[in-house]
């Protein structure tokens, strides 16, 4: 069965497997945004009478998909594009629990600041633009039981978040990968962290209610959407008194 020629486009000098190839189509979609967030994208059968390959090719390629979380699989509905507004997936990148699971909440969250400027050369090598370039950032406070936890600072590239404020974000009470997905059609798909024990300075302890020589856990990350670009540079500063960060290995 010959690929179509959308396929054969994708076609390097190094070999790739034709379920890769069809991967990457369907990746190219997701970021065109023909299908959106929560989603159906069309069955097995009809994206291989569209790229002209076996179900099998594609059923393999949207293994790796559902794998990556990028789209989940629905048993007897069919396969939907993930979303941060699922419940299941809602926090996917936020690691710090309670000790006593009994005696958290949702969040509180206050905007402390937002603004637009200019980034700064690690802010701009971080989110691969230029020195220089237009960012908006984003300063929050996240409290749990009435008690400030989480101090996070975020950068966020300026043209994609065009139109982004502190009223719009103190107005949503949803996850806020779930409003970059619907409101400007950017989906976080992977991150990467930096975990390290850092002290506030004078700032940041009274925003986060704590002395000053009071160890904080920092925690730095990196958000990508589709393609690996880079969308979301986010610096926290975590309470651990009465939280523990918890992640799952293999």
């Amino acid at each position: 069965m010959n690929a179509s020629p959308a396929v054969a486009e994708l076609a390097t000098p190094s070999f790739s497997p034709l379920y890769r190839q069809i991967k990457g189509l369907i990746l190219q979609s997701l970021q065109a945004g023909e299908w959106k967030p929560g989603e159906p994208i069309p069955s097995e059968i009809e994206l291989a009478s569209r790229f002209r390959v076996s179900q099998g090719t594609v059923r393999k390629a949207i293994d790796e998909l559902a794998a990556e979380n990028l789209v989940v699989r629905r048993q007897g509905k069919g396969t939907f594009v993930a979303t941060h507004a699922e419940q299941h997936v809602q926090y996917r990148f936020l690691k710090l629990v309670p000790d006593d699971a009994d005696v958290d909440g949702p969040a509180e969250r206050t905007i402390v600041d937002c603004k637009r400027q200019r980034a700064s050369a690690d802010v701009a090598r971080a989110l691969g633009l230029r020195t220089g370039d237009g960012v908006l950032q984003v300063r929050r406070v996240l409290a749990y039981a009435g008690v400030p936890t989480i101090l996070e600072d975020l950068w966020l590239p300026g043209a994609p978040f065009k139109g982004l404020t502190a009223e719009r974000l103190a107005q949503w009470h949803g996850p806020m990968y779930a409003l970059f997905e619907t409101e400007f059609g950017v989906r976080m798909v992977r991150a990467e962290e930096k975990i390290r024990a850092v002290l506030p300075d004078a700032a940041q302890a009274t925003l986060l209610d704590v002395a000053m020589g009071t160890p904080l856990l920092s925690v730095e990350r990196v958000a990508h959407t589709y393609h690996d670009t880079p969308m979301e540079l986010r610096r926290g500063l975590y309470r651990t008194d009465t939280h523990h960060y918890r992640n799952e290995l293999g």
